[in-house]
């Protein structure tokens, strides 16, 4: 065989080798990436809508495939889940993550909800006050109180006072149950249970015996407190416009004193007569 023919032949052998080494690694990764992907991981999830304050049983855990990247806190054992309060309601395949549940030990219900360091108080409230009949669990409101400020027993002149006493305040349950009805309306509520730190506790403790309290419902993402002095109800009755008074400029009153004057003694015969003349100054 012609030596030129063999080494054409050998030198494509040889470049068709490479090509091919150069295939079979691009697919390798490839589907080696694809392997990766498609590898998932068996968390913990919730096998029915579960609402808040629920302690969880085996019959309330399944499990989930997850492919790729782990939510953080998902929990990989149902033993970790099992007895343990949900703080925030679950819906039916969600991955149960830790910080949705209350800490190992503490139960369930409304207890189960509360932060370390805060409290909850409940708030006697009307069903026709304010918005009272639409607070459910998770919202933002701000506490008004009205009455008699103290010391204004015998005098009433500006009326009652009402005033905000709490601002962001957030609301743990409201009513007999901290769940919504079927239809997610929210119940009629005749009390309110608010998070609260122990000073404000104090102070609704207070505010509950001696003054009337309104809820007043709020933005859950407007944070800011407002600065209000409160208002009296004298002030509902004012005009908008009060007049200003005019601004006079004071009179001067200047006194003027009597011109210094002389006594003159006229003697006619036997009769005497006193005359008065005023100075040269006082004629001027």
């Amino acid at each position: 065989m012609n030596r030129r023919l063999l080494t054409i032949l050998f030198s494509a052998f040889v470049i068709a080798a490479i090509c091919a080494l150069m295939v079979w690694r691009m697919v390798g990764s490839r589907l080696q990436a694809a392997t990766k992907q498609s590898a998932t991981v068996s968390v913990v999830a919730a096998a029915n809508d579960i609402k808040l304050g629920k302690v969880l049983t085996p019959s309330d855990i399944t499990t989930v495939e997850i492919a790729g990247p782990l939510p953080k806190g998902a929990l990989l054992k149902p033993d970790q889940a099992v007895g343990r309060g949900v703080v925030s309601d679950l819906y039916q395949g969600e991955p149960i993550l830790d910080e949705r549940l209350a800490p190992v030990g503490s139960g369930g219900g409304l207890a189960a909800t509360i932060p370390a360091g805060m409290r909850a108080c409940a708030v006697k409230v009307d069903e026709v006050v304010g918005v009272a009949g639409f607070v459910t669990p998770g919202m933002h409101v701000d506490v008004l109180i009205s009455g008699d400020p103290p010391g204004r027993e015998n005098v009433n002149t500006t009326g009652q006072k009402v005033k905000t006493l709490l601002q962001n305040i957030l609301v743990l349950s409201a009513g007999t149950d901290i769940q919504k009805d079927k239809e997610g309306k929210p119940q009629q509520v005749q009390v309110v249970n608010l998070q609260v730190s122990p000073e404000q506790a104090e102070l609704l403790s207070l505010a509950s015996s001696q003054t009337h309290i309104q809820l007043v419902l709020r933005n859950p993402l407007d944070t800011q407190l407002a600065q209000t002095s409160g208002t009296f109800v004298s002030n509902l009755f004012a005009d908008s416009k009060t007049p200003t008074p005019s601004k006079t400029r004071p009179v001067a009153i200047v006194v003027k004193k009597a011109p210094p004057a002389y006594t003159v003694e006229v003697i006619n015969g036997a009769l005497r007569s006193n005359q008065k003349f005023s100075t040269p100054e006082g004629q001027k």
